[in-house]
């Protein structure tokens, strides 16, 4: 295992620190942490993990050393300690970087009364009372507290402690403060009144999206500035939230933010654990050079918000793990210093082994893949932030679709579709970007042009940047799809009909039709266009006696072409993407895997056979390439927390060997034995003896 103390040295203060802060510990102290708290404990657990970063509570409600800022509340605790400074000095005796985190979503009565202009107004115009804790009052993030307040605490702290970072909690905002000053500010720039509800079809909704993306860009400028003033090789990093990077402007997150951290903290309700490994992909979409970490909580993510309890340990492997397998740097969260129930520093110090075991091996390659998805950011925006999961069940369905069939793929952002980015890929999926601008349209239109292939489904430009329904497809002559009518929906009882012998509907065997969606489009197929599969038009499906269909299958369900450029474009007018989401039938599954297969144009450059479930990833650079192999097989895969974990059987990869090129050496990282691998065909075949949770390959070429 590595050394943290060795690994970090050479990289102790300097620009690139964050390039070494691959295993992180935070703690999140309580108000009476300063009487309670063991910090002997917290140093064992610094060794015992092999975190060679931490990020500390330091101030913003509440601050754990002594601050001289006017209104910064200080743990009435604290007396004449310093709880986070002695922490900051043992984390630095031991070689680790050190982040200070602030949280600046709420303030106490004194800080309200002074400075009313800091605190949240709710439509009503009444000052917003802290919903979980009403002693206390939420901060009007648009405004002064976060740009002349914050900037005073996040500089005190900046210049007293030897850290390289500042970290931001809950900075955000929650939701519309219908304060004068944000709705002078607003009108102002905008011409309209604060919306009165989050409503993609409002223009002042849509106004307000992109006033708090402004705002909130300018604050991380700001905070970054005032930071690098005194510390110039520390930064200040932004808490991302589990989104996307949709709500920020890219220039200044590139000037700004060094490395994201992105706080999906674990499973919640019906979730799947490739969804860790999903957080980096969607950050490496649009910044696939920069690195990512992942926040994992040691307890539940459930609604009822159990911050003090311990889930079990194969829970948080599994999530801190897959994000390993996708290059995620790890970070477990504990709130409260003081420990009742220790139950998950031994699973946690087993994931940060196992994280620091790939380490070298993974960080010296590239993420790449045949496939991408692309984010649709573009449309996703137009949503409420808690209303988007219902907006993204198209990517999420395409999502796992992917992933049951074993294709290796990434994410692209659809705000990043650059030649030199689309060229990546042989193969992009827009599961559901409803809304593409003509700029976008165009950059796909040429990418096809160049020879690479598409899949779309349902909505997928049919609407302008701002939501705006077109008359007519923005794709329509890169799909071979002519817009009529629709989406139609929600229906129920659809089926689509094999027609014709094509690879896409192949496999159905015994079966003339399989289930449909549920929202449908009605579209012409281009003249040098195959439809494999027809809409067979709705039927009751109540009375019993009345479930039979009345016409026969008419109108394309799927639209399949040659581009005639070298690529291949498939539209699929439904929703297959949502409604596998919500269903998973296996027809749609294997509908969309052959899709996938037929549209890449050839067998994918890895495939893996064998029993499970398993999240794959590719790494390459000029000397070889690593296949990060995550178990996922669990009767616990799509609800958490799991009880136990199964491994997997042999799996056999085979990998396209590049031309010119031959295997010198196959290893096992995990199991750090050698591999025994074939020749073939061009192909290299190697024998994985089994999974336990995590197995990466390691390929070396010669």
């Amino acid at each position: 295992m590595l050394d943290a103390r060795k690994q970090n040295t050479h990289a102790l203060r300097t620009p690139d620190w964050f390039k070494t802060a691959t295993r992180w510990t935070q703690l999140t102290f309580v108000e009476d942490d300063p009487e309670k708290y063991d910090p002997a404990f917290w140093i064992d657990v610094f060794k015992r993990t092999k975190s060679n970063a931490v990020c500390l509570s330091a101030g913003g409600y509440i601050a754990y050393y002594p601050s001289d800022v006017p209104y910064h509340y200080v743990s009435k605790y604290l007396g004449d300690k310093d709880i986070f400074g002695a922490l900051v000095d043992a984390a630095r005796k031991l070689d680790m970087h050190v982040m200070a985190r602030v949280d600046p979503h709420a303030i106490h009565d004194d800080a309200a009364k002074a400075h009313p202009e800091w605190v949240m107004i709710n439509a009503d115009g009444t000052p917003r009372r802290h919903w979980a804790y009403p002693d206390v009052w939420v901060t009007n993030a648009y405004g002064d507290y976060n740009t002349v307040f914050m900037p005073e605490v996040v500089k005190e702290i900046v210049r007293k402690y030897d850290i390289d970072a500042v970290f931001a909690n809950r900075w955000q905002g929650h939701g519309v403060d219908y304060s004068e000053d944000s709705a002078r500010r607003f009108k102002d720039i905008s011409g309209h009144a604060l919306p009165a509800k989050p409503d993609a079809e409002d223009p002042a909704w849509q106004a307000w999206v992109q006033w708090r993306r402004r705002v909130l860009t300018d604050m991380i400028a700001q905070w970054d500035d005032a930071v690098k003033a005194i510390r110039p090789h520390a930064s200040f990093i932004p808490n991302m939230g589990g989104a996307s990077l949709m709500e920020f402007d890219l220039s200044v997150i590139a000037r700004h933010c060094p490395f994201l951290v992105v706080d999906h903290q674990g499973r919640k309700g019906l979730e799947l654990g490739w969804s860790a490994g999903r957080n980096g992909k969607r950050i490496r979409a649009t910044f696939p050079d920069r690195p990512v970490v992942l926040i994992t909580s040691i307890g539940p993510e459930e609604e009822y918000r159990w911050k003090d309890a311990v889930t079990s340990g194969e829970e948080m492997q599994l999530w801190i793990n897959d994000g390993t397998a996708h290059g995620l740097y790890a970070w477990f969260t504990k709130f409260n210093g003081v420990v009742p129930d220790k139950r998950w520093v031994e699973p946690v110090a087993d994931a940060f082994g196992l994280q620091a075991a790939v380490e070298p091996v993974l960080e010296s390659m590239k993420p790449t893949a045949e496939i991408a998805v692309i984010d649709p950011s573009t449309t996703l925006r137009h949503w409420a932030p808690e209303e988007r999961h219902s907006a993204e069940k198209h990517d999420l369905g395409l999502y796992h679709a992917l992933v049951e069939a074993r294709l290796p793929f990434e994410l692209l952002s659809d705000q990043v579709l650059t030649e030199e980015s689309l060229d990546r890929f042989k193969l992009i999926i827009l599961a559901n970007a409803s809304c593409l601008s003509d700029a976008q349209n165009a950059a796909i239109r040429a990418y096809v042009d160049r020879g690479g292939s598409v899949i779309a489904s349902y909505e997928t430009s049919l609407r302008d940047e701002f939501g705006k329904k077109r008359s007519e497809f923005g794709l329509a002559d890169v799909l071979g799809a002519k817009y009529v009518s629709g989406p139609r929906g929600i229906v129920k009882n659809t089926y689509v009909a094999l027609s014709g012998d094509h690879p896409i509907n192949r496999g159905f065997d015994g079966a003339e039709r399989i289930m449909g969606g549920t929202r449908l489009i009605h579209a012409e197929p281009s003249a040098d266009a195959k439809t494999p599969f027809l809409y067979i038009p709705d039927f009751p499906d109540l009375p019993m006696e009345e479930v039979y269909p009345r016409e026969d299958p008419t109108g394309a369900a799927v639209i399949a072409r040659e581009t005639g450029k070298g690529g291949r474009s498939v539209y699929i007018p439904w929703n297959i993407g949502e409604i596998f989401w919500e269903v998973f039938a296996v027809d749609h599954a294997r509908l969309i895997a052959n899709a996938v297969h037929w549209a890449l144009g050839k067998t994918p450059r890895v495939t893996v056979k064998g029993k499970g479930v398993v999240d794959l990833a590719l790494r390459e650079n000029g000397d070889g390439l690593a296949l990060s192999l995550f178990n996922l097989t669990n009767p616990m895969m799509m609800k958490g927390p799991i009880r136990d974990n199964y491994p997997l059987a042999a799996q056999t990869v085979s990998v396209e060997i590049p031309e010119g090129r031959s295997v010198a050496k196959a290893w096992l990282v995990v199991a750090d034995r050698a591999a025994s691998f074939s020749f073939g065909n061009g192909l290299a075949q190697v024998e994985v003896p089994g999974i336990d949770r995590l197995e990466v390959l390691h390929l070396t070429w010669k």
